[in-house]
This record gives C-alpha cells, sequence and structure tokens, in this order.
C-alpha cells in the first residue's frame, strides 16, 4: 500500500455534500475490501452519516460488517421516494422563499429512519474503538461543535446534515444546530491532534470550482451551498498547517502529540478529479444511477491512491 505507512493505517477526514457522499462511500468500500486500519473518522453532514455506518459496522462484523452496512444504507437512499429530475430544480427555488416550518411542519426527513435502521447509536457511546468526530454548526453563534465517539447520537448525526432550507434545526440539549458543514467541513485540526495515526484522508466531494456564471435561484442556491462548504475546508486546512507549524516550533520534543504531528502525512481523494461533470450534478438527486456511478468512481480513486499512483485528470 504504496499510499500508506508500511502500517497501512488511516485517519479519515469525510466531507459533506449531500447524494455527492456516494463518491466516499466508493472510497470507503476498497479501503476496507483491501483490508486498510481505520484509526479515525472525521465527518460533516454525509460525511458524518458515512463516519457513523462505518463506525457501527465496524463494530457489528469487521471491515465485511462495514461494507454491508454502507451498501444497505445507500440502496436504501436510492431506493427513497424522490423527487423526480424536472423538478429537482424547482424544489431547490421553492426552498429559498419558503421556510421549513412551513413547507415541512411535521419535519419529515427520511435519512432519520434509514440511519435508526442501520447505526447502533447506543452500542457506538458504549463501546467506543476508535476517535469519532461528527460536526455541527450551532445556530446561535455559527461555532463549531463536535460529538465525540462517547456522545454521538442520532439526533447528533442529523444535527450535522441539516440544511436549513429543507430542515428545522435539531435542538440538542437546549441548543439548536444546523449542517456541520457551514462550521467544518469537515472537522481536521481535531482529528489530528486525537488520531494515533500519522497518515489522514480527506475524502472531498463538493466541486472547488464550477464554469460561467449561476443564473437560476436554484443554480445561484447550490453554488452559494458550495461556496459555504469549502470554505470550512479551507478554514480547517489553514488549521491544521498552523498546528503543525507550532509544532515543529515547538521545544516539547518528547511530546507524542508534537511528533507525530510533525511526520503528519495527509491525502486527499478529490471527486472532482473522477467525476467530470460533478459541478453540474446536485446534491439531493438522489437517483440509483447517480449514486451508483458516484460509489463506482470513488472505489477507482482509492484503488490508485492505494497503489501509490498520481491522481487521474478529470475527463
Amino acid at each position: 500500500m504504496a499510499g500508506l505507512d508500511r502500517k497501512g493505517r488511516v485517519a479519515l477526514a469525510l466531507q459533506g455534500g449531500g447524494s455527492f457522499g456516494a463518491f466516499a462511500w466508493g472510497v470507503l468500500d476498497r479501503l476496507l475490501e483491501q483490508g486498510v486500519g481505520i484509526d479515525a473518522i472525521s465527518g460533516a453532514s454525509a460525511g458524518a452519516v458515512n463516519a457513523v455506518l462505518v463506525a457501527s459496522g465496524l463494530q457489528r462484523g469487521g471491515a465485511d460488517g462495514a461494507r454491508e452496512v454502507l451498501a444497505e444504507f445507500w440502496k436504501g437512499v436510492g431506493d427513497s421516494p424522490r423527487v423526480p429530475s424536472f423538478a429537482l430544480s424547482a424544489l431547490a427555488a421553492s426552498a429559498q422563499l419558503v421556510s421549513p416550518y412551513y413547507h415541512n411542519p411535521l419535519d419529515l426527513n427520511p435519512l432519520r429512519d434509514l440511519l435508526a435502521k442501520h447505526v447502533d447509536f447506543e452500542r457506538l457511546r458504549a463501546e467506543p474503538k476508535r476517535p469519532l468526530l461528527i460536526a455541527a454548526t450551532r445556530v446561535r453563534d455559527g461555532n463549531l461543535r463536535l460529538f465525540r465517539e462517547d456522545e454521538v447520537s442520532l439526533d447528533a448525526v442529523l444535527a450535522s446534515s441539516c440544511l436549513p432550507m429543507l430542515h428545522r434545526a435539531v435542538e440538542i440539549e437546549g441548543e439548536a444546530y444546523w449542517d456541520g458543514a457551514y462550521a467544518a467541513n469537515p472537522p481536521l485540526r481535531s482529528l489530528a491532534i486525537e488520531a494515533p495515526t500519522e497518515d489522514i484522508l480527506l475524502v472531498q466531494i463538493m466541486p472547488e470550482a464550477v464554469d460561467g456564471v449561476p443564473h437560476s435561484s436554484s443554480e445561484i442556491a447550490q453554488r452559494a451551498h458550495t461556496m459555504a462548504f469549502n470554505a470550512a475546508l479551507q478554514r480547517e486546512l489553514e488549521a491544521l498547517e498552523n498546528l503543525r507549524a507550532a509544532s515543529r516550533r515547538s521545544t516539547a520534543l518528547f511530546s507524542p502529540t508534537c511528533r507525530r504531528l510533525r511526520r503528519l502525512r495527509l491525502h486527499r481523494l478529490a471527486a472532482t478529479d473522477w467525476v467530470a461533470d460533478l459541478g453540474e450534478q446536485s446534491m439531493v438527486d438522489t437517483s440509483p444511477a447517480l449514486l451508483h456511478s458516484l460509489r463506482e468512481a470513488g472505489r477507482a480513486a482509492a484503488a490508485q491512491w492505494l497503489e501509490g499512483s498520481p491522481a487521474r485528470e478529470a475527463a
């Protein structure tokens, strides 16, 4: 495994981005298939969903169990009732005009049932096997809240994936939360401090650049979300680099954390390197065809990374 050190272990940082999370599903599926050890996971939004699926699946049945849980969940996403493709633009447009407190008065969220079916949250909290960091954004002040492995709940993951124009804020212990991708997409600095490994793999699923200027309300809304989610990633990357720079200047030569940070290797797999038209897709499109193509792209990306080959250019 040329992409990793000889121990073949990694910490995962999983970015959020709706249905584009199926790319991360493919990456995870290939890593688990190849026997890569997962020492810690952080995630926001769809990344948080994938994180708890993997953690719960590993508890249930090791690598094969995690692959099975991921496949069952994403099949459930594709099988769920969905808005026809021609109506996705109208949905996105109307979401900008009508509050979810009115267009979704019962706060219906199919993700709730899927997560409850496939993730044993009680066992996750009771038997934590690795650091697990789930990001949510506190509505009151916009600050990051990290839910760790001993406090991860169904509501915490729903908070991490709560797009405020589609769903009501999720309240936990008297605080309201929105999508974690606004604050840290995904958490990197805290992951680097808490993970025992020297290799972090960032799975990036949001397009960083798109051609042209959006004109329709749905295109503008999607571009605004993309910019906000990627800005949160850039803040985390800068915070991680500042942390590493501080560790190099530190006189605490014998601090295990400082030594590990100095040797830290950050790897990145970006969906846009493998899916040429990702910027033209909608992250609320859950059609089986899109999910399958993203999964296959993720598997291919992970396979090439494990072989130590240069990243493939987008076709």
